[in-house]
């Protein structure tokens, strides 16, 4: 059985738009066409659809998705499995979140004054500012981030493939560097970290010895790059933090 573009926005709550970039940056590409030409989607595509959406949840952005799903090592189960974990531990964070609403709430109307404590130790020691200034080089509105939107609105599914296909090449030759157990100081693990600023550099903007430290450090300390990182590899995103860190001491 398959579907037109019209019924898969449906099902799924996106729109037309966005199947269509989906489609023309080769992320999800449907399996038919009718006779008319229209875009006829598969089960199959339904199940990618739905990897997609849920990675988009998450906060993973759509070059980072196609690279997770078409691993060709990867099973779709484990890509299930990391998102029920990446989730469960959203929802308990929410929980606790609503948690302390409601306290703070029920201590209002009954006329409690709670403790400094008490009103901010669902908060943990995580400090929502923190590498403002790296998530806003990365996301905000900024020359940089102009840049970025600039040369991606030009790409075609040939240069998405082109893109994906250096990223999945960097991340197999990066585990192969953290399984030989080389320390993030060594040459090869330089190497690659300056592959990794390049890549930035040639795909999105001008990615400076200091933005791609501010990244390192963003790697390890957003949820979201550092699950992308780490389902590349355990470990991997405190070992090319350090890496991007000894490549631009010895490049200074």
């Amino acid at each position: 059985m398959d579907f037109a573009v019209g019924q898969v926005a449906g099902f799924a709550g996106v729109t037309v738009r966005t199947l269509h970039h989906y489609d023309g940056i080769g992320l999800l590409s449907p399996s038919g066409r009718s006779h008319a030409g229209h875009r006829r989607y598969s089960d199959a595509d339904l199940d990618r659809l739905q990897q997609i959406l849920f990675y988009r949840e998450l906060g993973f952005p759509l070059e980072e998705i196609a690279v997770l799903l078409d691993d060709p090592a990867a099973d779709p189960q484990d890509h299930l499995r990391r998102q029920h974990a990446l989730l469960s531990d959203r929802i308990a964070e929410l929980q606790k979140m609503a948690a302390a609403v409601e306290t703070a709430m029920e201590a209002r109307k009954m006329g409690i004054n709670l403790t400094p404590e008490e009103k901010f130790e669902v908060f943990g020691a995580k400090d929502p500012e923190e590498h403002a200034e790296e998530a806003e080089r990365r996301w905000g509105s900024t020359a940089t981030y102009a840049e970025s939107q600039r040369r991606v609105a030009r790409y075609t599914k040939d240069d998405w493939k082109r893109m994906r296909a250096e990223v999945a090449e960097w991340s197999e030759a990066y585990t192969a560097v953290m399984e030989a157990g080389e320390p993030a100081t060594g040459e090869r693990a330089m190497e690659l970290a300056e592959a990794h600023r390049l890549h930035i550099s040639t795909w999105f903007y001008e990615c400076t010895y200091d933005i791609h430290r501010g990244l390192g450090e963003m790697y390890v300390s957003d949820p979201q790059f550092r699950a992308y990182y780490e389902s590349i590899g355990p470990g991997l995103a405190e070992h090319l933090r350090d890496a991007i860190n000894a490549n631009a001491e010895r490049r200074a």
